[in-house]
């Protein structure tokens, strides 16, 4: 099973390794339950709406205002990636807060929010300094560079191979190194895995 996000009827889960985890969201950095700002007092509405969410890839009734920004992307003599563009998939559901650009409070059909994320991780819309994101990883990429795993076979550490776990629609995105319903610490900062000895770098990187 890839590695994917569902919510059923209110409920959070996080499918890691094909085992389920429910509600593991609560007393994350994503749990917005007790924020001031956030009058329903209800834990996944920020981002989800069991009833009336937009239809939005990869998002399961998406209720959160979605980004507009056009960003400044990686750059490096070193990537091989064919296809790197514009943020998409999960990927701009995670900068529709990170980019600081849409406030955390502009949900359910609000688009004037006032309540932003600190030290947005792509603040005017700058990405050049982050890891590139929604580019194809295929077994033709990680064979050119030389330097990759090849995701069809490799495993990921988290019960499949890295295209089964970490790929969303054979890309990487935020969400292939980021779990944002991780409350249980597995690594810091929401990783789906800890990187420890550099274990979720040298999970793709064959360094």
């Amino acid at each position: 099973m890839r590695f994917g996000r569902v919510v059923l009827l209110g409920l959070c889960l996080c499918a890691a390794a094909g085992v389920p985890v429910w509600a593991v969201i609560t007393g994350s950095e994503h749990d917005f339950s007790t924020a001031s700002w956030n009058s329903s007092g209800e834990t996944c509405v920020v981002c989800h709406a069991p009833h009336g969410g937009s239809v939005v890839e990869n998002a399961p009734l998406w209720n959160h205002s979605l980004t507009t920004q056009s960003f400044t992307l990686y750059t490096s003599g070193t990537l091989n990636a064919a296809d790197l563009g514009q943020p998409t998939g999960t990927t701009r559901l995670c900068l529709s807060c990170h980019d600081g650009t849409i406030a955390l409070d502009s949900f359910g059909g609000s688009t004037s929010g006032t309540n932003f994320v600190a030290n947005p991780i792509a603040g005017g819309g700058d990405l050049n300094s982050e890891h590139p994101i929604s580019f194809t990883y295929n077994d033709a990429l990680a064979t050119a560079d030389g330097g990759l795993n090849i995701p069809s076979t490799t495993t990921s550490g988290l019960g499949g191979t890295i295209a089964d776990d970490m790929l969303f629609n054979n890309k990487v995105e935020c969400a292939s190194c980021h779990d944002v319903h991780n409350a249980l610490g597995t690594g810091g900062n929401l990783l789906v895995k800890s990187n420890a000895g550099s274990g979720l770098c040298l999970t793709c990187h064959a360094k």
